[in-house]
């Protein structure tokens, strides 16, 4: 039998003892957690890849393809109400057991998905998994929060954030080692009768079937040694010292205009990101004309940019201003997006990749700003910028119209629209008269 985990009281303010990072015997549950990271990391930028994948397997349009982030991100949106009441009512623990269940039986549910041969039973497993993630993600963050002091609070979930983006790059090389390069080419489909373009259809299906296999294993392994380990962590934890409001939460955030505008700065900026890493490879085949075996490393390129730039970003956000950082990368994604627009060529490729060194910064930065001073509203005000990743559902189908209408380069005026307005919300937060005091990172990462 476990034998519970006993949390040793904290020194009080002034003692000489240095703060850990993790009360005394959550490191293994910690290091758990931090696992949940990488792996809806893995899963969400698998999913990149799936959108250029199933335009070929099932022969669909753009706007058809781009179903699979409206599937994905819709969950993400559907399910961050009950994820907070999950944790509110059985505690973080829970929620993330709850999340990786899900997230498992969606991974699972792509084996009939397979069999069945069906767009649609695709798009179910796909929306169960990030279902599952959704809760998930919901729940980790916080729980990452109360594992340890409230001093290295910041620290701790930093560390935890830094781990998704290396879960990331892991999803984008598996789809461009073990998917894109054995897909069948349009060449090959040229030549063949019905009755193998049907089993080329179910050879190329399988290859998706295997990493969401994978991951599905990995999110039950990670299930079986959270549940089977007693942790004890306090039932909620303070807000930084922000003062606490009175009335009704809905009104006190829908009055608070540095929150009600970053929730839409949040909406766009994930649109933006999801945008261009799922467009990256069509870019790359359409408009540069990069063979499918070799389009998926410049979106790993791309994640890879995107991991470096987390880790420079978090530097500059120490001496700079973070809405002042985040107003110069928002513009510099601007010029990004619109050269992919004007110049559709390789330099336009270029561009595309490079857009990653602009979303390194937002998320995070979007999220703490809006929830700046919140107080008890917070976990509230989290929940909303939570259903802001709808974004990622509605704007990748738009921009697939585009794209279907007028040509794949031309629908990267759908990112250069989105970052214009995030840069648009970094001004408003300068031209205030509120004072940048320390940002919340009570949130959710990507």
């Amino acid at each position: 039998m476990d034998r519970p985990t006993v949390i040793t009281p904290e020194p009080e303010l002034g003692s000489p003892r240095k703060k850990s990072l993790v009360y005394p015997g959550l490191t293994v549950p910690f290091i758990l957690v931090v696992a949940c990271f990488a792996a809806w990391g893995s899963a969400a930028n698998l999913t990149d890849v799936l959108v250029g994948v199933f335009r070929h397997i099932f022969l669909m349009t753009n706007f058809q393809s781009a179903l699979v982030q409206f599937a994905y991100y819709g969950a993400y949106f559907a399910l961050a109400i009950p994820a907070a009441l999950i944790n509110k009512r059985f505690g973080y623990k829970t929620g993330v057991l709850t999340g990786l269940g899900l997230a498992t039986v969606g991974g699972f549910l792509f084996i009939p998905a397979g069999m069945l041969l069906e767009y649609g039973f695709f798009l179910i497993a796909l929306f169960v998994l990030a279902a599952g993630l959704s809760i998930l993600e919901t729940s980790a963050n916080p729980f990452v929060i109360s594992m340890g002091p409230e001093p290295t609070a910041t620290q701790r979930l930093n560390l935890a954030q830094a781990f998704n983006p290396v879960g990331a790059n892991i999803g984008v090389l598996l789809g461009a080692v073990l998917i894109l390069p054995n897909i069948t080419s349009e060449a090959e489909k040229a030549d063949m009768s019905a009755q193998q373009l049907e089993q080329a259809q179910e050879s190329d299906l399988s290859l998706v079937l295997g990493p969401y296999t994978g991951i599905a294993f990995g999110l039950l392994l990670i299930w079986l040694l959270i549940a089977f380990r007693k942790i004890t962590v306090p039932d909620d934890h303070a807000h930084f010292g922000l003062d606490e409001p009175s009335g009704g939460a809905f009104a006190r955030l829908w009055q608070n205009r540095h929150y009600r505008f970053g929730v839409v700065a949040q909406f766009l900026n994930v649109g933006a990101q999801v945008c261009a890493w799922s467009f990256t490879i069509q870019y790359a085949q359409d408009v540069v004309g990069v063979p499918a075996s070799h389009a998926g490393w410049y979106l790993q390129a791309s994640l890879i940019l995107f991991l470096v730039s987390r880790f420079v970003m978090t530097y500059l956000l120490g001496i700079i201003r973070p809405t002042k950082l985040l107003f110069v990368m928002a513009l510099l994604g601007v010029v990004l997006a619109l050269t992919a627009v004007l110049v559709p060529s390789m330099v336009g490729l270029i561009a595309v990749v490079a857009i990653s060194v602009s979303l390194s910064l937002m998320f995070p930065t979007i999220y703490g700003v809006a929830l700046q001073g919140l107080g008890r509203d917070t976990k509230f005000g989290a929940a909303g910028l939570v259903m802001a990743i709808l974004g990622g559902a509605l704007l990748p189908p738009v921009m697939g119209l585009i794209m279907d209408r007028s040509g794949t380069a031309r629908g990267f005026i759908v990112p250069a629209l989105c970052l214009a307005f995030v840069a648009a919300y970094a001004l408003f937060d300068l031209r205030s008269d509120r004072h940048p005091a320390p940002l919340v990172t009570e949130g959710v990462a990507h």
